[in-house]
C-alpha cells in the first residue's frame, strides 16, 4: 500500500476513534476515554511514519478531507472536555462553599489598599 493510502486508512481509524471518544464523554464512561486516549496515541505515531508530507504534494483530496474531518472532531472533544472539566470545577467550588484557587483571567488583587507617595 501507497504511502498515500497508509495515510488514508490511518487517519480513518482517527476519525473512528474520535467518534468513540465523544461517545464516551457523553457517557462519562472513564475506561472508554482512557482507551480512546491510548488509541489516539498509538495512531498518531503510525500517522508520524507515513512521512512527512510538508509541503503537501502527495496527500490527494480524499487525505485532505479526512484531515480537516478529524480535526474538527478533535476541536469538538477539545472543547466537550473543557466543559467537562469546567463543570466538575464549579461542582467542586460548591461542595467545598469556596472559591477556586484560580480563575483564568481574573486579576488578583491584594487585601490592602495603596497609599500612593507622601508629598
Amino acid at each position: 500500500m501507497s504511502a498515500s493510502g497508509n495515510l488514508r486508512e490511518n487517519l480513518r481509524q482517527m476519525i473512528a476513534v474520535l467518534q468513540a471518544e465523544r461517545q464516551a464523554f457523553a457517557g462519562l464512561d472513564l475506561d472508554a476515554i482512557m482507551g480512546c486516549t491510548r488509541d489516539k496515541i498509538a495512531l498518531c505515531g503510525t500517522i508520524d511514519e507515513c512521512g512527512p508530507f510538508v509541503d503537501g504534494s502527495e496527500i490527494d483530496e480524499e487525505c485532505r478531507g479526512l484531515l480537516d474531518a478529524a480535526r474538527r472532531l478533535n476541536e469538538v472533544n477539545r472543547q466537550v472536555r473543557n466543559l467537562i472539566a469546567a463543570n466538575v470545577a464549579s461542582r467542586l467550588d460548591a461542595l467545598t462553599g469556596g472559591p477556586a484557587l484560580y480563575k483564568a483571567g481574573a486579576v488578583q488583587r491584594p487585601a490592602y489598599g495603596y497609599a500612593g507617595p507622601r508629598s
